[in-house]
């Protein structure tokens, strides 16, 4: 497991390209193609870890199924998102399709939280940059669902992650964007729109 730096940025639709023009004049490269990403969120009978999220409470972790539905294989793949005292990190298994319908109908079992079961669907497109020895990500057009289908709506900004080494200066990190930092979790605003 290697820890890591994680701020994110709320940039509204009208500062997105003022923010990627930023990007090109630090000399960042697009390292990926854009893709659509897909993650069902998993939650517990008493929203744990949407309340441990809002409070900043650590140690915490989000649970979610992610694929990329364009791709080809459509990998699926179990996340554990954890927040701790020393920084964050994730861990990641593949999964086949036959886990995947299983554990939406029987909820996954956390040593945290308990039983968890398919909460929502977010969707959304991101773009990937490299500068230096930081990367970052543009997520954009980000759609909410609920796991039985209905809509709750789409987020209207972008929302920009840059991911460091633990080992990064946080200072310098802050020194290279100069847009508004925020705490922000694509799963605490999708269950806030239930």
């Amino acid at each position: 497991m290697s820890f890591r730096i994680e701020e994110k940025l709320l940039i509204g639709t009208d500062q997105i390209l003022e923010f990627k023009d930023f990007l090109m004049s630090k000399s960042a490269k697009q390292i990926y193609h854009p893709r659509i990403i897909k993650s069902l969120y998993f939650e517990n009978s008493h929203n744990e870890m949407y309340e441990d999220s809002i409070e900043g409470i650590t140690p915490r972790k989000k649970i979610r199924v992610r694929n990329y539905p364009e791709d080809k294989n459509s990998t699926l793949y179990l996340e554990f998102k954890i927040s701790s005292v020393e920084g964050r990190f994730k861990t990641r298994k593949i999964i086949d399709k036959e886990n995947f319908r299983q554990i939406k109908k029987i909820g996954i079992n956390d040593n945290q939280y308990g039983l968890c079961k398919p909460l929502i669907n977010v969707v959304y497109r991101r773009e990937y940059y490299q500068m230096k020895d930081t990367r970052i990500s543009i997520d954009e057009d980000i759609k909410f669902s609920l796991y039985s289908g209905r809509n709750l709506g789409r987020e209207r900004s972008s929302i920009v992650e840059i991911k460091a080494s633990i080992n990064k200066d946080l200072d310098d990190l802050v020194n290279d964007f100069s847009f508004q930092r925020i705490r922000f979790s694509k799963y605490c605003i999708g269950f806030e729109k239930i």
